[in-house]
């Protein structure tokens, strides 16, 4: 019982903020002064100040046909292997969404890190019918032969965490995701506050080709710039957003720069990888100052243990914006182009008594 209504609370409060988002589109006021939540069960919610939402689209601009969710195929692809954490919540939201509403056939796939395959599953989805695309992209680039085929059958794309470069309300629909150029710059608040301005800091960088690590990326970099020039960043290196490759990029760090103050990771699985790297090298919790972004449980408890001085989360939970943006479409009801949701922080003061939060 309890965990349905906490259920069903966040997903009113995501439902509900939505609807705000599209306020905005339409040019009503800003409705966003309320706090952000997050829920342990339900997806994220979303926040709406200027800027947030595009240009609305309609079905009648895309160009489709009316179709009901509950008789039709929806197909999603997920990008990287499940053993991050964040894929699996992402899965399961989505699943989960789609059991409740009664999706008539949910298909998913799993690109399993491989950009190539990810195509394949997207293309074979549209073969097998599919009315309706959620998708999870690997990289930004590179989608040319997946959205023509989608285009040439009308078939709507929502995709998720990940932008692809291509036109809203035309090649795809609609983005759903966090800001993550805000996601680097909070990054880069807690690490000027973690070194008192001063230091040599390194970035572990994700996965390249995607808009993630480039935003992440400039949104610490120009945050740093412009509020810390005591802070030099002395290493940047790709541990492609996984665990062991963070530990190995940090193994390399630690012989290559001994004096490094702080480490900026990407992901959450890279920031794991460091502290083990940390560990192994001899290194006490606190040595060196690591700020990350995700909120994975295991990230939280590092804080909690002294091996992370802070995490912005990026929450996964996309099921029921995803399938309630879809439902509003079908319905003729305008969509942004993009649906910016709100992430929380973790840190020493809020950690401990926020575990059961995170993913």
């Amino acid at each position: 019982m309890l965990r349905t209504m906490r259920r069903s609370r966040a997903v009113v409060l995501a439902l509900a903020a939505l609807l705000a988002v599209a306020g905005c589109a339409k040019g009503e006021s800003d409705p966003a002064a309320a706090p952000a939540a997050s829920g342990t069960q339900g997806a994220q919610v979303v926040q709406s100040p200027a800027g947030s939402a595009g240009p609305a689209c309609t079905l009648q601009q895309f160009g489709g046909t009316k179709f009901d969710l509950k008789t039709a195929v929806v197909g999603f692809s997920q990008s990287e292997k499940e053993a991050n954490p964040f894929r699996i919540a992402e899965t399961k939201s989505i699943k989960d969404e789609a059991g409740r509403l009664g999706i008539g056939e949910l298909r998913v796939t799993n690109a399993q890190s491989q950009f190539s395959k990810q195509i394949t599953d997207v293309q074979q989805l549209i073969a097998q019918g599919a009315k309706l695309l959620i998708i999870a992209p690997l990289n930004s680039d590179g989608w040319e032969p997946v959205l023509q085929q989608a285009a040439a059958k009308k078939i709507p794309i929502i995709t998720v965490d990940r932008k692809i470069n291509a036109r809203p309300c035309g090649d795809y629909l609609t983005f759903i995701g966090s800001d993550f150029y805000q996601q680097g710059a909070r990054a880069a608040d807690q690490m000027i506050k973690a070194l008192n301005g001063k230091g040599k800091v390194a970035i572990l960088l994700g996965a390249p080709g995607n808009n993630v690590t480039t935003e992440r990326t400039n949104g610490f970099k120009d945050r740093v710039k412009e509020k810390a020039p005591g802070i030099t960043i002395s290493f940047e290196q790709t541990g492609e957003f996984a665990r062991e490759k963070g530990q190995q990029v940090t193994e390399q760090l630690i012989q290559s720069n001994p004096d490094i103050n702080g480490i900026y990771a990407e992901n959450d699985e890279m920031a794991l990888g460091a502290v083990t790297a940390l560990k192994g090298a001899g290194k006490e919790p606190g040595n060196i100052k690591i700020v990350s972004v995700d909120g994975t449980r295991s990230a939280v408890q590092g804080i909690v243990d002294g091996w992370l001085h802070s995490v912005i989360e990026s929450n996964p939970r996309f099921g029921p914006l995803a399938f309630e943006t879809a439902r509003k479409f079908l319905d003729g009801e305008p969509i942004p182009d993009k649906v910016i949701i709100s992430d929380r922080e973790y840190d020493a003061a809020n950690a401990e008594g926020s575990l059961s939060e995170a993913y």
